[in-house]
């Protein structure tokens, strides 16, 4: 298997990659302003909210784009099919897992994800840019479907008969708290697996082994149906993304709990 992740050096060697970058922050600063403050050289910023995803108009707070939308998006920012892409942030690949995945389920067969992101980049010792390059249009088409996504329904399933993991922080999971959302808790039978435990304290993720190992813990093992939801899609695109680096596969519930609280029929789960 092909990693889905790439060192910097290994970026540093590549051959003409499409280089985006996905800072992004819920609630701020703007990814744009750090973008601006400097930059892997060649990198494009991708913003989070309106290339890879839908107005928040039921779906949960980042539904997946239109396949036009998004492919309009990706060849403005210089992204082509037969060319490598690859994508980073400054926050343990939180926002650049959500790229990752998004490229993927709409066909592009060759999307990594720098490890460590911009601080391990830096760290390397290799160079930063304010300079905001003009990418060539690109050619990509999206064709939908390339990585197993989950409705609401499926997602229910799922923690019944597979393995559902809800990737954010225990206290949101338990129902603690909840501070975006209306209300707090989680999928009756999904078990709690913050995506915080995927990397080490460096902001790398885990080793294959070590991850394979953190999974089973949760219940995942080969042939076992598994699938991963946050609160809006963005950190269980991370999740997945983890998976695959462990060499399992797994679906993302897109809408995740901001969809599934939009139904009040839906039930909720609180505690452990």
């Amino acid at each position: 298997m092909t990693s889905p992740l790439i060192t910097p050096a290994e970026l540093a060697a590549l051959d003409g990659p499409t280089v985006l970058d996905v800072r992004w922050r819920l609630g701020g600063p703007p990814g744009l302003d750090l973008y601006r403050e400097g930059h892997i050289e060649g990198a494009v910023y991708c913003d989070l909210d309106a290339d890879l995803a839908a107005p928040p108009a039921g779906g949960g707070r980042h539904p997946l784009p239109e396949a036009g939308a998004f492919q309009s998006a990706m060849r403005r920012l210089g992204v082509s099919g037969g060319r490598p892409v690859v994508v980073y942030d400054d926050a343990g690949a939180t926002s650049a897992a959500r790229a990752w995945w998004t490229l993927r389920y709409f066909g592009h067969q060759d999307v990594r994800v720098l490890d460590g992101g911009l601080p391990a980049w830096i760290e390397a010792g290799l160079p930063t840019t304010k300079e905001v390059p003009q990418p060539a249009e690109g050619d990509f088409t999206a064709r939908p479907g390339g990585m197993p996504a989950l409705t609401a329904d499926e997602a229910a399933a799922l923690a019944g008969q597979g393995v559902l993991l809800d990737a954010r922080a225990g206290e949101r999971y338990r129902g603690e708290v909840e501070p975006i959302d209306p209300v707090a808790g989680h999928v009756p039978g999904a078990v709690s697996a913050p995506t915080t435990e995927n990397l080490a304290p460096d902001g790398r993720f885990l080793a294959a082994d070590a991850l394979r190992a953190r999974f089973a813990g949760l219940g995942v093992r080969e042939g076992v149906a598994t699938g991963a939801y946050c609160g809006s899609g963005v950190t269980a695109a991370h999740e997945v993304l983890a998976l695959e680096v462990a060499g399992l596969p797994a679906s993302l519930y897109v809408g995740s709990w901001s969809d599934w609280v939009s139904d009040t029929s839906r039930p909720i789960a609180t505690g452990s």
